[in-house]
C-alpha cells in the first residue's frame, strides 16, 4: 500500500495535468506491485507556494517554470 507524495509549485501545473501525473505514477506502481492493489495505491500532490522552493540559492515561480518549459 505505498503513499506517493508530489511536490510540486502551485500554478505550474493544470487540474487535467495534476490528473494525468497521479494516473500515470498509479499505473506504474500498478505495473510493479499487481493491478490487485490498485485501490490502495494513494498518490497526493501537495502544491509549494511560489517562492517558497529554490534550487542553487534562487527562488522559483511558475513564471520561471513556464518559461523554462518554453525553452
Amino acid at each position: 500500500m505505498p503513499l506517493i507524495d508530489i511536490h510540486v509549485i502551485e500554478n505550474v501545473f493544470n487540474p487535467a495535468q495534476k490528473k494525468e501525473i497521479i494516473e500515470k505514477i498509479t499505473d506504474t506502481m500498478v505495473q510493479i506491485e499487481g493491478e490487485a492493489l490498485r485501490g490502495v495505491t494513494w498518490v497526493r500532490i501537495k502544491e509549494t507556494n511560489e517562492g517558497d522552493w529554490a534550487i542553487g540559492g534562487q527562488q522559483l515561480t511558475a513564471a520561471a517554470i513556464h518559461a523554462m518549459q518554453q525553452g
